[in-house]
């Protein structure tokens, strides 16, 4: 049985990194992960440089990786400009995003859940004329740092709506890493009601170290796509010290260990994770590339 998964180290990983990473460092970084097998992979955001600077370098880092014909990047995009900047840059598939709770979508965005859905409708109508795939996040689908508890309602009607727009995917995220397996069942139990599970991923974060539980539990469920971030970069900029996505060695571990078959080759991966630890300077949170090492310093 197969499982992809969505590579967003590049873009979710390293935008919450404080100190610069060199475009040649990110360039590097996307040909180690495309060469141990990894055949989806978000490589950067064209969101305006001002909010997130580590990612301003978005069209030198595309122009730099060596792109293969079974490999797709994708970059976020929040808008029509943001569309025709990855356009030029020869993407074929692009991210929107918008959150499940009004709170979390007003400060992210700075805009209302129903003034965003126009916008973004806008962008994906755009995009699918000039022939490219668009793939839909729902950021606070579990879970929001003012709110709390989110309705399953709200996740479900985000959900639609971005189906509506044409999204081939929906990527449901536990932002701030609430969720528990009970919790995933429930909340995609419900969504699959209106939609195939081929048509969902699950982006789990590992604040509260359930993200793999949380896997297990959507597996469960059906779905078969799941992003995660090389090392276990990122983390949540309302949940100060937390740890980032899960972990993609920890993921590739644990699936293999299930007989699922992910088409990545771990030792290639744990050496994409090593050379981006070195790159950052500090111990990454991934438990298999931190055993990996340590195995190798004893050897």
């Amino acid at each position: 049985m197969k499982v992809q998964i969505v590579e967003v180290g590049p873009r979710d990983g390293l935008q919450n990194e404080k100190e610069m990473v060199s475009t040649a460092a990110k360039i590097q970084l996307i040909d180690r992960l495309v060469s141990s097998g990894l055949k989806r992979v978000e490589a950067s955001s064209f969101v305006n440089p001002k909010w997130i600077p580590q990612l301003a370098d978005a069209t030198e880092v595309l122009q730099g990786i060596t792109w293969s014909s079974d490999v797709t990047f994708s970059a976020l995009v929040p808008n029509i400009r943001g569309l025709e900047r990855a356009r030029a840059s020869g993407l074929t598939e692009i991210a929107l995003f918008m959150s499940a709770s009004e709170t979390h979508n007003l400060k992210n965005i700075n805009k209302t859940i129903e003034d965003t859905f126009p916008i973004l409708r806008e962008v994906a109508r755009e995009a699918l004329t000039l022939g490219m795939r668009v793939r839909g996040y729902v950021s606070t689908a579990f879970g929001c740092p003012y709110e709390g508890a989110v309705p399953i309602d709200n996740s479900r009607r985000v959900t639609n709506e971005l189906l509506d727009m044409g999204v081939f995917e929906v990527s449901l995220g536990d932002t701030i890493g609430v969720a528990t397996p009970k919790q995933v069942r429930e909340v995609i139990g419900e969504i699959v009601k209106d939609v195939t599970t081929e048509r969902l991923a699950g982006h789990f974060h590992d604040t509260r170290g359930t993200g793999l539980a949380n896997v297990s539990a959507a597996l469960d469920v059906g779905l078969r796509t799941f992003d995660s971030s090389i090392g276990g970069l990122g983390g949540c900029p309302y949940a100060p010290g937390a740890a980032g996505n899960i972990s993609t060695e920890d993921l590739v571990y644990m699936l293999n260990g299930m007989d699922y078959e992910t088409g990545v080759d771990l030792e290639r991966l744990l050496e994409a994770g090593a050379f981006i630890q070195q790159q950052l300077g500090r111990e990454l949170s991934s438990k298999v590339l931190k055993a990996h090492l340590a195995a190798t310093c004893v050897e």
